[in-house]
Parts: C-alpha cells; structure tokens; sequence
C-alpha cells in the first residue's frame, strides 16, 4: 500500500530529529533551517538529475503555494516551540491530522461527494488521541497567543499535505515537488540567519557539525515518502500513520538520551499502533488487491 511510505516517511523525521538535537547545540534555528534546506536542495537536485528529471514545472503556482503554506507551517511551529512546552507545541502541530479529516468531510459535504469514511475517521482521532497521552499538552492562561500560533501551525501543515495529494493528481514526480519545498526553506534559513548570523566553526564541536549532512538528506528522504505517500496513499490512512513519528521519537528517546516514558506515554503508543494498523485493515478491505489508492 503506498500510504505506507509515511511510516518510512516518520522514521526519517524521527532519525533527523535526533540530529537537530545534536546539532542545536551549536547552531540556532535559522541556521539549522538553511542547512536542512541547503543540503536537500543539492541532495535531490542530483537524484533528479540521475533520474533524468527536469527540475522545470507545467504547474509553477501549485508548488509556489506548497512551499508557502509549508514554510509558514514551519515558521509558526518554531515559534510556538520557543513559547510553549515542547509537548504542546507538538501535539498542537500533530493536529494537523485532525485539520485533514476535517477539511476532506468538509469539502465532501460542500461539494456533494461525501464518502461513507467514518471509521477511518474514528481511527485518525483515536490516534491523536494517543498522541496527547503521550505528551500530555498543558497550556497557561499566558500563553493563548502562542497556542494559537501553535494551532496554525496544525493547519498550515494540512493545507501542504492536501496541496501534496493535488501535485500528485496532476502527475507531478515527488522529487520535484520535494526540491521545490527545500528551495523555500533555505530561503526562509537564509534570510533568517542573515538577522541572528552565522555561528562561527571555531566554536562548533565536530560532534553537531558532522549531523548538517545526515539532517538535510534525512529530510530529504522523510519528504520524499512523506510526498509519495500524500500523493497516491489514502488521504486519512496517510493522516493517521504520521503519528507514529511520535512513536519513533519516544523510542529514539528511551534508547539514545535515557527518557524514560510513563504508562500513559505507552498507553497512548499502544493506541497510535492499534489505530494505524486498523485503519491499514479497514483500507485494504475497502479496497482489496488496489493497485493505486484514491484520495
């Protein structure tokens, strides 16, 4: 099933969020953001250019909102990580699962084209649900503002997946859809390290400068699948399966930096497991031996 790239997908975001943490050490976010762009922009500019790709577009105005809603996703979810706990700022940032379902039962209803998707439904919010046990969000009466910010960031994350889902339908390669996306992101890393400024290598251990590589093409590779999965996976199914990037993070967590993780942590992975692989079981007998999936 090609929605099951966004496992492969979470486990790269996962992997490459172990390096930014390494990393950030040395270097601030914009810098981090400019090298993560920087290196994807290189990386996947030499897979298409292997694969005979041109990076040339017949849709220009798709990618251009793509890379805008995705960097204002980024953008909005820094902030609300810099004015709430890390654990809110996550979880308001993995709603953007729940901003999906919404928006395909929304334009169902508005269009006329409502699909019988309850129980995949069901399984997306059963999986969020997971989610907040797992990081068990609080939010101060001073810090609305920011969750809101955070909330944004939620839904600007939709809107580039969906956008993803119709790249993919008018035939575009992920490849491109991915270069484009990186090309915005060093851009937005440039411009702000042109305000804060570069760190400078003498005071950069060789311990965060070696994981600059390793981020970008871990991104790299995480919106690859991440991309492919949007663009010829189930929309919900996709939605749901993102939410093991939780579970791959706790368990990178548990084994590389000694977090421990209270029952609720794995009562809520024992629910994003049990959600992802039931709404798997309800897709495929949705549409059994399907070669390619609907959105």
């Amino acid at each position: 099933m090609q929605a099951l790239w966004m496992l492969l997908g979470s486990f790269f975001f996962a992997s490459m969020a172990v390096g930014i943490k390494v990393a950030s050490s040395q270097f601030n976010t914009f810098e981090l953001v400019f090298y993560r762009g920087a290196v994807s922009v290189v990386f996947i500019w030499l897979i298409l250019r292997a694969r005979g790709t041109p990076v040339a577009t017949s849709v220009p105005w798709m990618h251009a909102w793509r890379t805008v809603i995705g960097v204002f996703s980024l953008s909005t979810w820094f902030y609300a990580i810099a004015h709430l706990p890390l654990a809110t700022a996550m979880t308001l940032n993995y709603m953007s699962g729940i901003w999906v379902a919404a928006f395909i039962v929304g334009g169902g209803i508005l269009y006329g084209q409502a699909q019988k998707q309850g129980a995949l439904l069901l399984t997306v919010l059963i999986g969020f649900a997971g989610v907040v046990l797992m990081l068990r969000p609080t939010l101060e009466q001073n810090q609305l503002f920011a969750g809101l910010i955070g909330l944004l960031s939620g839904m600007g994350a939709s809107l580039a997946y969906l956008q993803v889902t119709a790249l993919g339908k008018v035939g575009e390669p992920e490849g491109r859809t991915v270069f484009y996306f990186s090309a915005g992101t060093t851009l937005v890393g440039l411009a702000g390290v042109a305000y804060a400024g570069f760190t400078p290598w003498s005071a950069v251990s060789w311990q965060a400068a070696a994981w600059l590589i390793p981020i970008g093409v871990l991104a790299s590779l995480g919106q690859w699948c991440m991309t492919r999965a949007y663009s010829r996976g189930s929309t919900l199914l996709v939605a749901n399966l993102q939410y093991a990037g939780i579970v791959f993070a706790a368990i990178y967590s548990l084994l590389l930096f000694g977090d421990q993780i209270a029952w609720l942590g794995w009562a809520g992975m024992a629910l994003i497991v049990a959600s992802g692989l039931a709404a798997t079981v309800l897709r495929t007998r949705t549409i059994p031996n399907a070669p390619a999936e609907e959105h």
